[in-house]
């Protein structure tokens, strides 16, 4: 039996399904072996809502998915997995539960029969409504737009059903031959437009099929957790992801509940939005994120500064809108301000209340505009972390000097965030209202109504910083080799915009600005787009999947087709999700399937061409310096290979496991995972990071680093490329050299050993990456 690394090496997410089950996987553990992954990093296992694809619609009780094998299943992948060395990390979904079956969630069931009676009641952040003059009722956002009852029916079990919605009925309040209207009037639920201001239960975000769970309740922390303890006790587990942190009312009184479950051990980690600028709290008893703060570093080192400057000129005539920070800031404030106002003015106004409650002395209109300024002001996901206290109140100032009319409002404000344990009811609610606000307004709205360069625009990251210098790029890997040496490093994930390979290619756009503008006033002159911002955002994803080697064949012309419409609508331009507008999509999926063909699919295959070498080289670059830069490398499933997929659920497509092991992006990634592996504590809790020096007319397309135990010489450098368009293979790369640090140097490829200061053309030869390892021959 074969010991799994206590320390991860790296870990392999894996998508489950009906159809990829835990047999499944134990089918590719041989290959991920031979890979180098040290841990699998599964998606939810628990039941979840019937047909369900992700797992994060899970229902009670909390058993693992007889789909995917049940509690056998996972014992016997398990097993095979210790076998070969392999241990597992298992996703966890505390913040909510599925809600779109209530036959299928037992406890939200209870809660629809007996409203706020239910025993199950307080498991759920409920804020029961008054209508018709009835009070206690709950709101369930499920008519669509425009959508009346006439359609309401009741079905032989007396539940009353609307389209694909069945909803029990509390007893005695349903016979045959009653007439449903009147039979929904004797319910403790009403039903509701999906866009209505008025909800009475917390949803993740604003997905109402998703109900929020409080946590924090000892009772329902133990409901939904025992499992998890029985997997601890069991030791079928080595450690947990947990999905968005942010939306717990206690952070960190969450993860240390956790944290005795597991034990001291077992591996946590947590979804959780970071700001560019933002550390990640040193309080939490985890080992680190999943990534997104890594993605962005390693996203900005590869953008190219001055192509940024000239894309934003692009954008402004393209659209007419200026993309640059200070416009993106100011775009942000907006949208930040109208999707907290419509979106969430049901949070807004549970935020505002429970501030009023703190501090009864001031009005509540005054509280709600102090409340809406300060989250419209705020550059963080959630603001109560208790080192950024200092910021928050900073923030608070700054929103008074805009708004001197809210300074009354902004004293509460202040004052249940200078005392957070007096305060917790208020302090949370304006903390999740401001993250709920981000994610919507920012990441699922804003991210598809801008496109300077679609690749900045991404989990993690901020188009309004697109790039980073050198000096910083190494300074913050020093920074987290020291503060979060394990935490995860990401390129690709379930939840990203676009994979890392397709992300690498559209950021190439940065690299040959005029061959951009080039293309995209010849396409605009072959295919006018009826709506130029949102064709524009288009194109750069379809420069990103295009097929290196001809034009697209029906199932990626499917795949985009998909997912124009998805991003549309996220946009809410000239269509939305709430009132989808058929004729604007129609026009703009008509010229979407203009440029797939003829003279502009032809263009498009030509600048691919141009593209194609070097962004596979910066690909490749990306995967090596987050492989071996500081933290746990990430392998999203099928990434081995090129993986140009865009948002879900493109990239959680099936994987072709039979693609050849010789592939590049394989050999890399098995190179510099055994390199991992022979020096662990270069990388591990007792590793350092070191800038290795760039010199010459061309350093600044060399990114070097060096890996080693803390005061002790390096044992590992890892040298890549960057910004490849103008960085090819020949008298390029004599202009760079690196200052390799005292002693020999093995290229664990080439096995050439070179030492002191090396030229590029010699480390590198034609790869983007060279890793060498010290040696005494």
């Amino acid at each position: 039996m074969s010991d799994i690394p206590i320390e991860p090496i790296a870990t392999y997410r894996v998508q489950l399904t009906p159809e990829f089950a835990f047999a499944e996987v134990v089918g590719i553990l041989d290959q991920l072996a031979d890979l180098g992954i040290s841990h699998l990093y599964l998606s939810p296992i628990l039941g979840a809502m019937p047909g369900s694809t992700h797992g994060y619609d899970w229902t009670p009780p909390t058993q693992i998915s007889a789909e995917l094998g049940g509690i056998d299943g996972f014992r016997l992948l398990r097993a095979h997995a210790r076998a070969v060395g392999i241990g597992l990390i298992i996703d966890i979904v505390p913040n909510h539960v599925g809600i779109a079956v209530p036959a299928r969630n037992a406890w939200w069931a209870d809660v629809l029969r007996f409203g706020m009676e239910s025993r199950y009641a307080g498991y759920f952040d409920l804020h029961p409504a008054s209508t018709d003059g009835v009070d206690g009722r709950i709101l369930l956002p499920f008519l669509g737009a425009g959508q009346d009852l006439e359609e309401l029916r009741l079905d032989d079990d007396g539940n009353l059903c609307l389209h694909d919605w069945v909803l029990p009925t509390a007893p005695d309040t349903a016979a045959p031959g009653d007439d449903p209207v009147e039979v929904l009037g004797r319910q403790h639920y009403r039903l509701v437009a999906a866009t209505s201001p008025l909800l009475s239960y917390r949803r993740f975000l604003d997905i109402g099929e998703l109900a929020a769970l409080r946590v924090e309740a000892p009772e329902v922390f133990e409901a939904t957790h025992g499992w998890l303890r029985y997997l601890a006790n069991e030791d079928l587990i080595d450690g947990v992801r947990v999905d968005h942190l942010d939306g717990l009312r206690d952070p960190l009184g969450y993860t240390t509940a956790l944290r005795e479950i597991l034990g001291p051990h077992r591996l946590i980690y947590v979804e959780k939005g970071l700001a560019v600028d933002e550390q990640l709290d040193d309080a939490l008893p985890i080992d680190g994120t999943t990534g997104y703060d890594q993605l962005q570093l390693i996203e900005a080192a590869f953008t190219s500064p001055p192509g940024i400057i000239e894309l934003d000129e692009i954008f402004r005539w393209i659209t007419g809108l200026p993309g640059d920070g200070d416009q993106l800031a100011a775009q942000a404030r907006a949208l930040r301000d109208s999707t907290m106002r419509t979106v969430f003015a049901t949070r807004l106004r549970w935020a505002s209340a429970a501030v009023a409650e703190a501090t009864p002395s001031v009005p509540l209109f005054q509280i709600e505009q102090a409340v809406a300024a300060f989250v419209v002001a705020l550059t963080v996901s959630r603001p109560d972390y208790p080192q950024l206290l200092p910021r928050m109140l900073a923030t608070i100032e700054a929103a008074r000097s805009e708004l001197p009319t809210a300074s009354v409002g902004l004293d509460s404000v202040a004052a249940v965030f200078l005392a957070p344990d007096e305060y917790p009811e208020a302090v949370f609610r304006v903390s999740e209202l401001a993250t709920a606000v981000a994610a919507k307004a920012i990441e699922d709205v804003g991210f598809h109504r801008t496109a300077r360069l679609i690749s900045t625009q991404e989990l993690g990251c901020n188009p309004r910083v697109p790039t980073i210098s050198p000096v910083a790029f190494h300074e913050r890997n020093r920074v987290r080799a020291r503060t979060w040496p394990l935490a995860l490093t990401t390129v690709s994930t379930h939840d990203t915009k676009r994979s890392g390979d397709a992300r690498a290619r559209i950021a190439l756009i940065a690299q040959v600005p005029q061959r951009w503008n080039l293309l995209v006033h010849r396409i605009w002159q072959e295919a006018p787009p009826p709506h130029p911002r949102t064709a524009y955002l288009l194109l750069q994803n379809v420069i990103g999947v295009w097929p290196d080697d001809g034009s697209p064949d029906a199932d990626l012309r499917e795949r985009l087709a998909r997912y124009a419409t998805r991003a549309m609508r996220d946009a809410a331009l000239i269509t939305s999700w709430p009132a989808p507008n058929d004729d604007a999509e129609e026009q703009t999926q008509t010229w979407l399937a203009a440029v797939l063909t003829g003279t502009p699919a032809a263009l498009i295959s030509e600048f691919v061409g141009l593209i194609h070498g070097p962004g596979r080289c910066e690909a490749l670059a990306r995967t090596a310096v987050a492989l071996l830069g500081p933290g746990v490398p990430d392998v999203y499933q099928g990434s081995q290979w090129w993986d140009h997929s865009l948002t879900d659920p493109d990239n959680r497509r099936p994987v072709d496991y039979t693609q050849p092991t010789d592939h590049q992006k394989f050999t890399l990634i098995t190179e510099a995972l055994a390199v991992r592996r022979r020096y662990p504590e270069a990388f591990g809790t007792c590793g350092e990071y070191r800038e290795v020096t760039a010199r010459g007319a061309r350093a600044g397309h060399i990114l070097a680093f060096a890996r080693g135990p803390a005061d002790r010489a390096p044992q590992v450098v890892v040298v890549t490329e960057r910004f490849s368009q103008t960085f090819r293979p020949g008298p390029d790369r004599e202009e760079a050299a690196v200052d390799l640090p005292p002693g020999r140097w093995r290229d664990v490829r080439t096995g050439v050993v070179q030492t002191g200061r090396t030229r590029a053309d010699r480390l590198l030869g034609d790869r983007p990456v060279a890793i060498l390892e010290a040696t005494d021959d």
